[in-house]
């Protein structure tokens, strides 16, 4: 890598911050996604700039990019891709869909149908798609930028448990500051900004830092930290089931990736703590009134468990 990693990520900020305006601290979990090789989930109510945030980070990175607006009637084949008949040699070969990209916006993600959603498990997991039996190697860097309303909006389907554990980072964006929405209208007065937004990174810089992320140090401190954060969400009463084995170490993959996106070759306690809300509120099932929605309560309850937890020294 010719360039220090911490110049190579300050440059993709920047980058995706000339047009997503004062969501600087949106912007770094999303790099933090990506630096970590895993998925993000933009989620809040419309217009606030979800899809802007994942075209802009797309655009941002020189690899190939592929938006799949997702609606009631997109079958699983039609993200996939399948297999197609060729009458001149008698076999059926197999046509690629839209996910072989090295970057997938999935907007409005939870408009589509149970069976369409899990058509991305095996592509966000493991970085292929079965058909007809045969795996196809999806291309590296993948990357998954999905934005869904809230579950309680009209004409969505909730994501299930398991699709939901697909995603590193659950976000949400918040309307923005007055100031920021009178600099959105005089940078949009003719047009889309993100639209002529050039590449920051090409795809073997997003694969260095990526291994980079993996050399960064984690002490055993931390990691007992961590487990204490993840036994604490078990043993929660408010809780239904707690954080998953796959939760605790997407919190240590993700601590890794704040790491290093903060200037630093190993992990301290904080950067733990301030990702607790994003990387685990989507990975617990909340008993009573809570079940079914209520993301603030949810992250607030989680809030509440992680103070409870001692810091190690």
């Amino acid at each position: 890598m010719s360039d220090a990693p911490q110049e190579l990520i300050a440059k993709l900020q920047q980058n995706v911050c000339q047009v997503v305006l004062g969501k600087e601290d949106v912007v770094r979990l999303a790099v933090v996604a990506l630096l970590a090789g895993e998925h993000v989930l933009l989620e809040d109510v419309p217009g606030v700039g979800k899809t802007l945030v994942g075209k802009a980070l797309a655009r941002s990175l020189a690899g190939s990019f592929h938006r799949i607006q997702f609606t009631p009637d997109l079958l699983p084949t039609d993200i996939t891709g399948s297999s197609i008949y060729n009458g001149r040699t008698n076999e059926f070969s197999f046509s690629p869909g839209p996910i072989f990209a090295n970057v997938i916006l999935a907007d409005e993600i939870n408009r589509a149908t149970p069976r369409t959603q899990s058509a991305l498990l095996e592509s966000m997991s493991e970085r292929q798609v079965s058909a007809d039996g045969e795996p196809h190697s999806l291309p590296l860097p993948f990357m998954v930028i999905a934005t869904q309303n809230p579950a309680e909006f009209e004409g969505t389907y909730p994501l299930p448990e398991s699709q939901l554990d697909r995603f590193l980072l659950r976000i949400p964006l918040g309307y923005p500051e007055r100031a920021v929405e009178m600099r959105v209208l005089t940078t949009h007065r003719e047009g889309e900004p993100v639209d002529s937004l050039a590449p920051a990174l090409d795809c073997d810089q997003v694969a260095a830092l990526q291994k980079e992320v993996r050399k960064v140090e984690v002490e055993d401190s931390i990691n007992e930290y961590l487990l204490d954060i993840v036994e604490a969400t078990r043993a929660c009463d408010e809780l239904h089931i707690g954080v998953s084995t796959r939760g605790a170490l997407a919190l240590y993959r993700a601590s890794q990736a704040a790491a290093l996106v903060a200037g630093r070759n190993y992990v301290v306690p904080d950067d733990v703590k301030q990702l607790t809300v994003p990387v685990l509120s989507h990975r617990v099932i909340p008993k009573g009134y809570l079940h079914g929605g209520q993301r603030e309560a949810v992250e607030s309850l989680i809030e509440r468990l992680v103070e409870g937890v001692p810091v190690p020294g």
